[in-house]
Protein backbone atom coordinates (compact mmCIF):
# COMPACT_ATOMS: atom_id res chain seq x y z
CA UNK A 1 0.00 0.00 0.00
CA UNK A 2 0.81 3.65 -0.99
CA UNK A 3 2.41 5.53 1.75
CA UNK A 4 0.66 8.56 0.32
CA UNK A 5 -2.55 9.61 2.90
CA UNK A 6 -5.65 9.04 1.31
CA UNK A 7 -8.82 11.22 1.74
CA UNK A 8 -12.31 10.64 0.33
CA UNK A 9 -14.54 13.40 0.44
CA UNK A 10 -18.33 13.03 -0.15
CA UNK A 11 -20.09 15.76 -1.95
CA UNK A 12 -16.24 16.94 -3.57
CA UNK A 13 -17.14 18.67 -6.47
CA UNK A 14 -18.29 21.81 -5.59
CA UNK A 15 -18.61 24.35 -2.76
CA UNK A 16 -17.35 23.36 0.50
CA UNK A 17 -16.59 20.05 -0.11
CA UNK A 18 -14.25 20.92 -2.99
CA UNK A 19 -12.53 23.15 -0.74
CA UNK A 20 -11.78 20.66 1.53
CA UNK A 21 -10.50 18.16 -1.25
CA UNK A 22 -8.38 21.04 -2.24
CA UNK A 23 -7.19 21.84 1.26
CA UNK A 24 -5.92 18.28 1.94
CA UNK A 25 -4.49 17.97 -1.58
CA UNK A 26 -2.02 21.16 -0.34
CA UNK A 27 -0.87 18.45 1.93
CA UNK A 28 0.21 16.01 -0.99
CA UNK A 29 -2.03 13.77 0.13
CA UNK A 30 -4.39 11.56 -2.34
CA UNK A 31 -7.85 12.88 -2.60
CA UNK A 32 -10.99 10.98 -3.88
CA UNK A 33 -13.27 13.25 -5.27
CA UNK A 34 -17.20 11.73 -4.27
CA UNK A 35 -19.95 13.61 -6.16
CA UNK A 36 -23.12 11.76 -7.94
CA UNK A 37 -22.79 13.90 -11.33
CA UNK A 38 -20.14 12.61 -13.50
CA UNK A 39 -19.40 15.97 -15.10
CA UNK A 40 -19.08 17.86 -12.40
CA UNK A 41 -16.77 15.08 -10.86
CA UNK A 42 -14.36 15.23 -13.78
CA UNK A 43 -14.70 18.98 -14.15
CA UNK A 44 -13.52 19.39 -10.24
CA UNK A 45 -11.06 16.76 -10.63
CA UNK A 46 -9.37 17.97 -13.46
CA UNK A 47 -9.47 21.61 -11.57
CA UNK A 48 -7.94 20.09 -8.60
CA UNK A 49 -5.18 18.60 -10.40
CA UNK A 50 -4.30 21.37 -12.73
CA UNK A 51 -3.69 23.32 -9.07
CA UNK A 52 -1.12 20.51 -7.85
CA UNK A 53 -3.38 18.00 -5.98
CA UNK A 54 -3.39 14.52 -6.31
CA UNK A 55 -6.77 13.75 -7.04
CA UNK A 56 -9.08 10.82 -8.21
CA UNK A 57 -12.69 10.49 -9.11
CA UNK A 58 -14.83 8.49 -6.84
CA UNK A 59 -18.69 7.95 -8.29
CA UNK A 60 -20.17 8.30 -5.21
CA UNK A 61 -24.10 8.56 -4.41
CA UNK A 62 -24.78 8.43 -1.08
CA UNK A 63 -28.54 7.39 -0.71
CA UNK A 64 -27.39 4.11 -2.78
CA UNK A 65 -26.47 1.26 -1.38
CA UNK A 66 -24.77 -0.21 -4.41
CA UNK A 67 -23.05 2.98 -5.00
CA UNK A 68 -21.35 3.09 -2.06
CA UNK A 69 -20.69 -0.39 -2.04
CA UNK A 70 -18.60 0.48 -5.53
CA UNK A 71 -16.96 3.57 -4.22
CA UNK A 72 -15.09 1.20 -1.44
CA UNK A 73 -14.38 -0.76 -3.75
CA UNK A 74 -12.85 1.47 -6.48
CA UNK A 75 -10.85 3.00 -3.28
CA UNK A 76 -9.66 -0.15 -1.99
CA UNK A 77 -8.14 -1.47 -5.33
CA UNK A 78 -6.79 2.02 -6.27
CA UNK A 79 -5.21 2.53 -2.98
CA UNK A 80 -5.54 -0.60 -0.36
CA UNK A 81 -7.09 1.53 2.26
CA UNK A 82 -8.52 4.82 3.79
CA UNK A 83 -7.53 7.49 6.33
CA UNK A 84 -9.45 10.26 6.14
CA UNK A 85 -12.72 9.99 5.43
CA UNK A 86 -14.70 13.81 5.37
CA UNK A 87 -18.94 12.75 5.36
CA UNK A 88 -19.83 16.26 3.08
CA UNK A 89 -22.37 15.57 0.97
CA UNK A 90 -26.03 17.06 2.12
CA UNK A 91 -28.92 19.04 1.06
CA UNK A 92 -31.33 21.27 2.88
CA UNK A 93 -34.68 20.27 1.10
CA UNK A 94 -37.50 21.92 -0.22
CA UNK A 95 -37.54 25.36 1.70
CA UNK A 96 -40.75 25.09 3.20
CA UNK A 97 -40.25 23.74 6.45
CA UNK A 98 -42.28 24.44 9.26
CA UNK A 99 -42.83 21.87 11.35
CA UNK A 100 -46.72 22.08 11.28
CA UNK A 101 -46.99 22.05 7.61
CA UNK A 102 -43.41 20.67 6.16
CA UNK A 103 -44.19 17.24 3.82
CA UNK A 104 -43.04 14.66 5.08
CA UNK A 105 -41.08 13.85 1.83
CA UNK A 106 -38.83 16.68 2.48
CA UNK A 107 -38.30 15.10 6.44
CA UNK A 108 -37.56 11.82 4.60
CA UNK A 109 -35.12 13.06 2.12
CA UNK A 110 -32.72 15.32 4.72
CA UNK A 111 -32.46 12.50 7.01
CA UNK A 112 -31.82 9.95 3.55
CA UNK A 113 -28.71 12.14 2.73
CA UNK A 114 -27.52 13.92 5.86
CA UNK A 115 -27.88 11.08 8.27
CA UNK A 116 -28.53 7.77 6.41
CA UNK A 117 -26.29 8.71 4.05
CA UNK A 118 -23.21 9.25 6.66
CA UNK A 119 -24.04 6.05 8.23
CA UNK A 120 -24.06 4.25 5.07
CA UNK A 121 -20.60 5.47 3.70
CA UNK A 122 -18.99 5.28 7.39
CA UNK A 123 -19.93 1.72 7.43
CA UNK A 124 -18.42 1.23 3.89
CA UNK A 125 -15.40 2.80 4.61
CA UNK A 126 -14.87 1.16 8.27
CA UNK A 127 -12.68 -1.89 7.12
CA UNK A 128 -10.39 0.87 4.70
CA UNK A 129 -10.35 2.84 7.74
CA UNK A 130 -9.39 0.50 10.16
CA UNK A 131 -5.89 -0.46 7.55
CA UNK A 132 -4.56 3.39 8.74
CA UNK A 133 -2.38 3.88 10.89
CA UNK A 134 -4.63 7.40 12.00
CA UNK A 135 -7.83 7.22 10.49
CA UNK A 136 -9.79 9.97 10.83
CA UNK A 137 -13.68 10.80 10.42
CA UNK A 138 -15.07 14.37 10.08
CA UNK A 139 -18.67 14.45 9.77
CA UNK A 140 -19.78 17.65 8.23
CA UNK A 141 -23.01 19.37 10.27
CA UNK A 142 -24.00 22.73 11.45
CA UNK A 143 -24.40 24.77 14.47
CA UNK A 144 -28.27 24.74 13.41
CA UNK A 145 -28.15 21.16 14.75
CA UNK A 146 -27.06 22.26 18.19
CA UNK A 147 -29.97 22.09 20.78
CA UNK A 148 -28.16 24.70 23.55
CA UNK A 149 -28.28 27.25 20.53
CA UNK A 150 -31.57 26.85 18.93
CA UNK A 151 -32.71 27.13 23.09
CA UNK A 152 -30.91 29.99 23.90
CA UNK A 153 -33.14 33.32 23.33
CA UNK A 154 -31.56 35.71 21.07
CA UNK A 155 -29.36 32.90 19.18
CA UNK A 156 -29.54 33.36 15.58
CA UNK A 157 -30.10 29.75 13.97
CA UNK A 158 -31.90 30.87 11.03
CA UNK A 159 -35.03 30.30 9.88
CA UNK A 160 -37.38 27.90 11.57
CA UNK A 161 -36.47 23.97 10.27
CA UNK A 162 -38.54 21.19 10.64
CA UNK A 163 -36.46 18.95 8.35
CA UNK A 164 -32.95 20.34 8.01
CA UNK A 165 -31.79 21.79 11.14
CA UNK A 166 -33.16 18.57 13.08
CA UNK A 167 -31.26 16.31 10.38
CA UNK A 168 -28.02 17.89 11.65
CA UNK A 169 -29.24 17.41 15.26
CA UNK A 170 -29.44 13.78 14.53
CA UNK A 171 -26.25 13.68 12.46
CA UNK A 172 -24.73 14.96 16.05
CA UNK A 173 -26.37 12.18 17.91
CA UNK A 174 -24.83 9.54 15.36
CA UNK A 175 -21.50 10.99 15.67
CA UNK A 176 -21.48 10.15 19.18
CA UNK A 177 -22.60 6.95 19.18
CA UNK A 178 -20.18 6.24 16.97
CA UNK A 179 -17.27 8.03 18.98
CA UNK A 180 -18.61 5.94 22.17
CA UNK A 181 -18.21 2.56 19.76
CA UNK A 182 -15.14 3.42 18.45
CA UNK A 183 -13.65 4.17 21.92
CA UNK A 184 -11.34 1.50 21.96
CA UNK A 185 -9.63 2.13 18.54
CA UNK A 186 -7.36 4.63 16.87
CA UNK A 187 -10.47 5.98 14.50
CA UNK A 188 -11.05 9.52 15.86
CA UNK A 189 -14.74 10.88 14.86
CA UNK A 190 -15.64 14.44 15.06
CA UNK A 191 -19.03 16.93 13.93
CA UNK A 192 -18.07 20.25 12.00
CA UNK A 193 -19.64 23.26 11.58
CA UNK A 194 -18.22 25.23 8.32
CA UNK A 195 -20.31 28.51 9.87
CA UNK A 196 -23.01 30.04 7.15
CA UNK A 197 -21.09 29.91 4.10
CA UNK A 198 -22.41 31.23 0.71
CA UNK A 199 -23.08 28.34 -1.54
CA UNK A 200 -25.72 26.95 -3.86
CA UNK A 201 -27.13 25.13 -1.11
CA UNK A 202 -28.47 28.23 0.20
CA UNK A 203 -28.67 29.82 -2.48
CA UNK A 204 -25.33 31.93 -1.41
CA UNK A 205 -26.59 33.90 0.89
CA UNK A 206 -23.86 32.49 3.56
CA UNK A 207 -21.49 35.50 4.84
CA UNK A 208 -18.26 33.66 4.58
CA UNK A 209 -16.49 31.63 2.56
CA UNK A 210 -16.18 27.95 0.94
CA UNK A 211 -12.60 28.09 1.61
CA UNK A 212 -13.50 29.51 5.64
CA UNK A 213 -16.62 26.45 5.64
CA UNK A 214 -13.90 24.08 5.08
CA UNK A 215 -10.62 25.10 7.51
CA UNK A 216 -12.60 22.95 9.98
CA UNK A 217 -13.30 19.77 8.44
CA UNK A 218 -9.02 20.45 8.02
CA UNK A 219 -8.19 20.77 11.20
CA UNK A 220 -10.33 17.66 12.30
CA UNK A 221 -9.34 15.76 9.79
CA UNK A 222 -5.07 16.37 10.65
CA UNK A 223 -5.65 15.82 14.47
CA UNK A 224 -2.90 14.06 16.66
CA UNK A 225 -3.44 10.78 17.61
CA UNK A 226 -4.11 12.24 21.13
CA UNK A 227 -6.72 14.34 19.97
CA UNK A 228 -10.49 14.40 21.01
CA UNK A 229 -13.45 12.07 19.24
CA UNK A 230 -17.17 12.30 19.48
CA UNK A 231 -17.37 16.48 19.80
CA UNK A 232 -18.43 19.15 17.80
CA UNK A 233 -16.35 22.03 16.52
CA UNK A 234 -16.53 25.45 14.75
CA UNK A 235 -13.20 27.53 13.66
CA UNK A 236 -13.83 29.14 17.52
CA UNK A 237 -13.87 25.75 19.11
CA UNK A 238 -16.05 23.43 21.04
CA UNK A 239 -19.80 23.89 20.12
CA UNK A 240 -22.54 22.63 22.66
CA UNK A 241 -24.38 20.11 22.04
Amino acid sequence: MSEQTIALVTGANKGIGYEIAAGLGTLGWRIGVGARDAERRETAVAKLRAGGVDAFGVPLDVTDDASVADAAGLIEESAGRLDVLVNNAGITGDPAQLPTTVDVTTVRAAVETNVIGVIRVTNAMLPLLRRSSSPRIVNMSSGVGSLTRQTTPGTDTGPISGAYAPSKTFLNAVTVQYAKELGDTNILINAACPGYCATDLNGFRGFRTPEQGAAIALRLATLPDDGPTGSFFDDEGEVPW
